[in-house]
């Protein structure tokens, strides 16, 4: 039986991260998958003997999402300046854009040359340019959504993508008919709809990205505790290194000031020094030749000179990032309830949002007012509140709880934690 962590790519709400969570345990050799959206990773225990970890990655993609092999570090997703200003950019076009689309309506003045009632084939062609435009920009949502459906695991994409898709096909119909003479038609156009929608998804994911990011804050700090260079000792000369260069039974030297680089032993030297992130402790802890230093920990006083015992992935800190990360993939049971819900919500919202359009189109005979229920409902109906909420406060907590030296090895502690009688002040 073996334990493996792996980044994946593609998740972008709780929907997804359930489908691939219940299709990896439902793979032989499989004994348990846990899938954290916030993270954006999987923790797999399997056995060796049956499966290795490229069967592994071809079980991800054939989920319909990308494994970008073992989870190493925490990556911030910073937006970069590009983002932002494309982002920008579509907000001021999904302004115009309402602008021109509701400015008779609220009867304020509009250019003669793109008013609908003087205008109409230039108002519709318009329109329907600043809409190829945003499903450029929203492309991802809709690919994802169609990836997703194929894969027999819809989500909020699907349901986004499929209401969408809709919307326009209609609307560019209806555009076809005004082109043609039909000016009635122009009633039917939803062009703004499609752009609005995506524009406002585009958004969510803005915020929910920066939301995200906030939650790994605590995490990443304990991964920058370490210095991201050390100074050893070569035939009695010093010279600078990164971590990567140092290796198990080199001689690192640390002056006063300087954070320990790696788990090792002191073999010349003596200081005082600060491990209150491990130990909570915050007096500084005198210690001397054949006394352990934690790699992090502040050398206030003195200089000495220690043997690399555990380094990378061995060493006592990256031990904690991983048991933090590991805890932040145990469900706790309030989480499996809420993946429970979310997990049939996107078919169960598809089922209504077709019965709602089929019963205005062969009872009442409206399809254009069964066509904007169907939309409506795909697109108002989203379990990402549910299924987002309870692993972003697990995380958070996890994070927190890290942070101030205290690990909790499962989610589950967390929501027994409120029964406790005892109270520390």
């Amino acid at each position: 039986m073996k334990k493996i962590i792996l980044s994946i790519d593609g998740m972008t709400c709780s929907a997804c991260s359930n489908g691939l969570e219940k299709y990896l345990n439902k793979q032989n050799g499989i004994i348990e998958a846990n899938v954290n959206l916030v993270m954006a990773n999987a923790t797999i225990i399997y056995d060796e003997k049956i499966l290795e970890t490229n069967q592994l990655n071809n079980f991800i993609k054939q989920a319909g999402f990308n494994s970008l092999g073992e989870f190493k570090e925490i990556n911030m997703e910073n937006k970069n300046k590009t983002e932002k200003v494309k982002f920008i950019i579509f907000t001021i076009l999904a302004i115009v854009l309402m602008y021109i689309a509701m400015g008779n309506m609220a009867n304020l003045p509009v250019f003669h040359f793109l008013d609908m009632k003087a205008n109409p084939i230039n108002y519709t062609i318009v329109l329907f340019l600043f809409t190829i435009l945003f499903i450029v920009y929203g492309f991802d949502i809709l690919k994802n959504g169609y990836k997703n459906l194929i894969h027999k695991t819809p989500n909020m994409d699907t349901l986004v993508g499929i209401g969408v898709m809709s919307s326009f096909l209609y609307s560019l119909y209806s555009m076809v008919m005004v082109l043609r003479g039909n000016l009635h038609s122009m009633h039917n156009l939803y062009f703004e709809s499609t752009a609005i929608i995506i524009y406002f998804i585009k958004l969510g994911r803005y915020l929910d990205g920066i939301s995200k990011d906030k939650t790994k804050e605590a995490i990443q700090k304990l991964v920058k505790m370490t210095p991201n260079q050390a100074t050893i000792k070569v035939d009695g000369k010093e010279k600078k290194v990164t971590l990567d260069e140092i290796h198990r039974g080199d001689r690192v030297i640390s002056k006063p000031g300087e954070k320990i680089a790696v788990d090792g032993e002191i073999i010349e030297g003596s200081a005082h020094f600060d491990e209150s992130f491990i130990t909570g402790e915050s007096k500084p802890v005198n210690k001397k030749k054949h006394d352990k230093v934690i790699a992090g920990s502040i050398n206030y006083d003195g200089y000495i000179e220690y043997q690399a015992e555990k380094i990378g992935k061995e060493s006592t800190l990256s031990e904690i990032v991983r048991l933090v990360v590991e805890a932040s993939n145990t469900k706790a049971p309030i989480a499996k309830i809420a993946d429970t819900v979310s997990g049939y919500f996107v078919p169960v919202v598809m089922v209504i949002a077709i019965l709602a359009w089929f019963v205005d189109w062969f009872l009442l005979a409206e399809f254009s007012q069964g066509l904007m229920k169907f939309i409506t409902i795909l697109v108002v109906a989203c379990p990402c509140s549910l299924g987002l909420a309870t692993p972003l406060a697990i995380v958070v907590s996890e994070g927190l709880c890290a942070s101030n030296g205290i690990l909790v090895k499962k989610s589950e502690i967390l929501e027994n934690a409120r029964k406790s009688k005892y109270h520390c002040i």
